[in-house]
């Protein structure tokens, strides 16, 4: 079997990039969202309840207790985290001797303090999929400076850890698959889903409104093949023919791009692409760089057509399950897909209007009761497919450690196999509960022993459920919150937001990987009754004060802000439909239609808006104690802020990463320069060892002889 340095030297790359960004973006908003002005103070959220230390600190873990040891309040803490973490995953990008445990445990511990105190603001799924990622990270990284070539010297252990990643991929994709079915959707149901997705995801692209206005039989074959690749392909991720794992790979990545192309969801595609680096192995890798040398032997025939008859037959189940299983009736002359499974499921089942077994299907179709048998009957055998695949991990490591030679390295070996052979083991068994979340008769029959152990470490987040684009929301057209201001209550003004529909005629933004969190949960606001959402009510009120950090959450530049000279009056909020404009609409990009009054119109001091206040706790009875500002640190962190907020989020992102790029290209350049000396210290290198020293031979020893001999002449 192919080794997996170099996956893993690429995952743990890829994990520091995504930490890059996740910090600095997060940075850019915490005035506006947790700062004293902001509409959620971090402060409130982090208050002493008299407890010891290490007890606070176990039920509350967060760096940010130490604070005021600092000089610093909660938010300016949150900032300096925020920083260093961003400084912490740029040296670890750029450097391969930071990429080691230690930093990659600060980088965990940094973003889980940032969550502590983050509230709705941070209870994204992908924040939960970033602290999870980053703690198998830890597990991931080498204690000690890796070996440049080869295998020699690595320890037995390594796999071990890399695979729960690929578990945490699995888990991530079938769950996001099945709860789609689950959920009774019956957009998704009817394959009809992505006829509503890109027009009322959250921050379309402008490639999304291309894709909305592909022809309909277009989007349901692309809902199949999102089924196909997140239900049937995971499975294939512990296939033990590699080409099979290599088309999951291929599939997964797919998906992601195409997701990333018509959609900003920030640093999310990001994370699951360097997931799936757990599914790659070093002679892949090694092949697409052009390093790989290896010639077929004859031998290697018998087994390469076992693997390529196995490959054809599960590509062909897939195909005939997919065509079978969904009730797929192509016409060719209309151009048009039918499926008998949307048209039964809308009829009845879809809406929850009848029972799911009054009305029988085809056999080309399936039921959402018989989904649900299914659903029941293969999720426990998903956990037995992970406990073989992990156990012929732990055999392979253990046969690997049967051949370390010498004593002391051979016992140092046996010491970090069972450390990390049984964190292996213990994540492995802790992720089995949220799994099951999806199948509530496995979840209750699930080991007692293994919901102690998840509910003992819970609040660190180490395994987490999952299941994305559970519902299509905005059937009838997509909600938007629209705020607007006015000075006499009569003449009022639209508030714009730099990232979400607002104004018809302005284009959908690219934001990636940069999160504007007030925007998204606008979003979700829409969704519901203003009640919903209480820091909906703290908006308001910071906006009736001028609080600035809130308003450079709307508009970056104060000078677009409408109300930048003296704040408003009174403020309220209306709610719209939007759809996307129809080709051939000139300078329009949207069409809206006003629906309701989603907040009252409020000023300060107004009954309606000090009752919400009390209702939802956002009156703050104790006043801010205000720190000196004579504190050093605290004055650097200022004019850190001072530097940085003329910038634009994306601005910032897209530089870092502009930045990262040309320091990866120089650092390529100079390691690849000729250099006199090269030669002699490549003679040194393939000169035979001695025969008693018991080194493993290097690989390919035949051809370095050659090249070395030719050198010589």
């Amino acid at each position: 079997m192919a080794g997996s340095r170099l996956p893993r030297q690429l995952f743990l790359q890829g994990v520091a990039a995504v930490f890059l960004f996740a910090f600095a973006s997060l940075y850019t908003q915490i005035p506006g969202l947790y700062g004293t002005e902001g509409i959620l103070p971090a402060r409130r959220s982090l208050r002493p309840q008299g407890k010891g230390r290490w007890q606070q600190l176990w039920e509350v873990p967060t760096l940010l207790w130490e604070a005021p040891l600092l000089g610093l309040d909660t938010a300016q803490g949150l900032e300096l985290l925020s920083l260093l973490g961003t400084l912490l995953a740029l040296g670890t990008l750029l450097l391969r001797q930071l990429r080691h445990q230690l930093i990659y445990l600060l980088l965990w511990a940094t973003y889980l303090s940032a969550c502590q105190v983050g509230q709705v603001f941070l209870y994204f799924q992908w924040d939960s999929l970033l602290l999870e990622t980053g703690f198998l990270a830890v597990l991931v990284a080498p204690l000690r400076k890796p070996p440049q070539g080869g295998l020699t010297g690595a320890s037995p252990h390594e796999g071990l850890p890399f695979w729960l990643v690929r578990w945490l991929l699995f888990r991530l994709m079938f769950a996001s698959g099945v709860v789609k079915l689950t959920s009774r959707c019956p957009a998704w149901w009817g394959l009809t889903a992505l006829t509503y997705h890109y027009e009322t995801q959250c921050l379309p692209t402008p490639a999304s409104w291309f894709a909305h206005h592909l022809p309909v039989w277009l989007h349901k074959l692309s809902v199949v093949a999102t089924f196909l690749i997140e239900i049937a392909m995971p499975p294939l991720f512990f296939a033990p023919a590699r080409r099979l794992r290599l088309a999951a790979f291929y599939s997964q990545v797919l998906l992601q791009v195409l997701i990333i192309i018509t959609g900003n969801y920030n640093f999310f595609n990001l994370l699951t692409l360097v997931l799936t680096t757990s599914l790659l192995d070093d002679k892949h890798l090694a092949a697409q760089s052009g390093h790989s040398h290896r010639k077929k032997t004859p031998a290697s025939r018998p087994k390469a057509v076992v693997a390529l008859v196995l490959e054809l037959t599960v590509y062909e189940l897939l195909a005939y399950g997919t065509v079978h299983y969904f009730g797929l009736e192509f016409d060719w002359k209309q151009y048009t897909v039918h499926s008998r499974t949307s048209e039964c499921q809308l009829g009845a089942q879809g809406q929850g209007l009848a029972h799911p077994s009054s009305h029988p299907l085809p056999s080309t179709a399936f039921t959402f009761h018989q989904f649900s048998q299914w659903l029941k009957t293969v999720t426990l055998p998903t956990m037995w497919m992970g406990v073989a695949s992990l156990a012929w991990e732990l055999l392979t490591a253990l046969w690997r450690w049967t051949q370390v030679r010498g004593g002391l390295r051979k016992l140092s070996a046996a010491a970090q196999l069972s450390i990390f052979g049984t964190a292996t083991v213990s994540l492995f068994t802790i992720s089995l509960v949220p799994y099951s979340y999806m199948e509530p008769s496995t979840h209750g029959r699930l080991w007692t022993g293994a919901h102690r152990l998840f509910g003992t470490v819970e609040h660190l987040q180490l395994a987490n459920s999952y299941g994305l684009f559970r519902r299509m929301t905005g059937l009838g057209g997509r909600p938007e919150v629209v705020l607007e201001g006015s000075y006499d209550g009569h003449h009022w003004m639209e508030i714009e937001f730099m990232y979400k529909p607002g104004n018809v005629s302005r284009p959908p933004p690219v934001v990636a990987p940069h999160q504007p969190r007030l925007d998204w949960q606008m979003w979700f606001a829409a969704l519901g009754p203003h009640t919903h959402s209480p820091w909906f009510t703290s908006l308001v009120l910071c906006l009736l004060q001028g609080k600035e950090p809130v308003i450079r959450l709307i508009q970056n530049d104060v000078s677009r802000y409408p109300f930048h000279k003296q704040p408003p009056t009174f403020v309220r909020a209306q709610r719209y439909k939007y759809w996307f404009s129809q080709p051939g609409e000139q300078g329009q990009w949207w069409r809206r239609q006003w629906v309701e009054e989603f907040f009252p119109s409020v000023s300060l001091g107004d009954p309606t808006l000090d009752m919400l206040l009390r209702q939802f706790g956002l009156q703050d009875k104790s006043p801010h104690r205000v720190r000196s500002s004579n504190n050093t640190l605290s004055q650097a962190l200022h004019w850190v802020r001072r530097q940085l907020s003329p910038l634009e989020a994306p601005t910032l992102l897209w530089g870092l990463i502009l930045t990262v790029g040309a320091i990866r290209v120089i650092q390529a350049l100079l390691g690849h320069r000729p250099s006199r000396s090269s030669p002699p210290a490549r003679e040194e290198k393939h000169r035979p060892a001695p025969k008693d020293s018991g080194a493993v031979p290097a690989p390919n020893n035949s051809s370095s002889g050659t090249q070395t001999s030719r050198r010589r002449k």
